[in-house]
């Protein structure tokens, strides 16, 4: 069986990182570099940046801020926001980033998809995907630009595109449970997962070690998430990754120490 992944996730905005809750009310975390590096040496299996303010204001992702931390870190680590041609992936995968994610730009123009994975081979192109429950309670929609814009897509529908155009994986993040430390919205995640061939990186909720197991463990109809996306439970110190592992490892999960 693959190992389960732990990853912490750094939202940059204006060079620093922030949190939130429910996509607003951000607060400062540290510098991205600093945060990197520290989640890297206590056994982080990958990092994700996502720049979040780029797409909403127009610009590309912030280039130095990748070559500094590649510079720094000994895992992979994925870079996202503001990324909209062929040409912006190449220039931060050449600054260092293992993988980019595409979100607003891939909802605009999916064709983006295809032709990263076509050229740099799927492994490099994750797709994120922010989802909101709609207010029938039916399904959830996908949004973007921040959160910020419904865009009327399933999130269903559309993580089966994404996979069928060559996505190598989906970061999945629950809007509602952003940044709100209640748990995963495992509904959400299990559906994705079971929709797609590919992993599905779960985002959004997390607050203490339950919710992790319960992310990547399958539920009764079956499907997980094969990664944990973390933000606020490590920035704010609630818990640590050496903490976790530990703990996913007593409970028998496949996970690297």
């Amino acid at each position: 069986m693959v190992a389960l992944r732990l990853i912490p996730c750094l939202d940059v905005a204006r060079g620093r990182v922030v949190k939130g809750v429910n996509f607003v009310g951000l607060r400062d975390a540290g510098d991205p570099v600093e945060l990197a590096c520290r989640y890297s040496n206590a056994g982080a299996d990958e990092l994700v940046f996502l720049d979040i303010a780029a797409s909403h204001e127009g610009r590309g992702t912030l280039v130095d801020m990748v070559r500094r931390t590649a510079e720094a870190v000994t895992i992979p680590f994925t870079v996202g926001g503001g990324i909209s041609t062929v040409d912006g992936i190449t220039e931060l995968l050449r600054a260092g980033a293992d993988k980019v994610s595409l979100n607003s730009s891939a909802v605009r123009r999916p064709e983006l998809v295809h032709e990263g994975a076509q050229r740099f081979g799927c492994q490099c192109i994750v797709v994120a995907i922010d989802a909101r429950r709609r207010d029938s309670g039916d399904g959830w929609d996908v949004y973007v630009k921040g959160g910020r814009e419904n865009t009327g897509l399933d999130v269903t529908v559309w993580a089966r595109t994404v996979a069928e155009m060559g996505a190598g994986e989906i970061l999945l993040t629950s809007m509602d449970g952003d940044g709100t430390q209640a748990g995963y919205d495992l509904e959400l995640t299990r559906a994705v997962a079971a929709a797609v061939p590919i992993p599905v990186i779960a985002s959004g909720g997390a607050g203490c070690l339950d919710h992790i197991v319960e992310v990547l463990q399958a539920g009764p109809s079956g499907g997980h998430a094969s990664a944990a996306l973390l933000a606020s439970l490590l920035h704010d110190g609630v818990l640590t990754v050496e903490q976790i592992k530990q703990d996913l490892l007593a409970r028998g999960l496949t996970i690297r120490p």
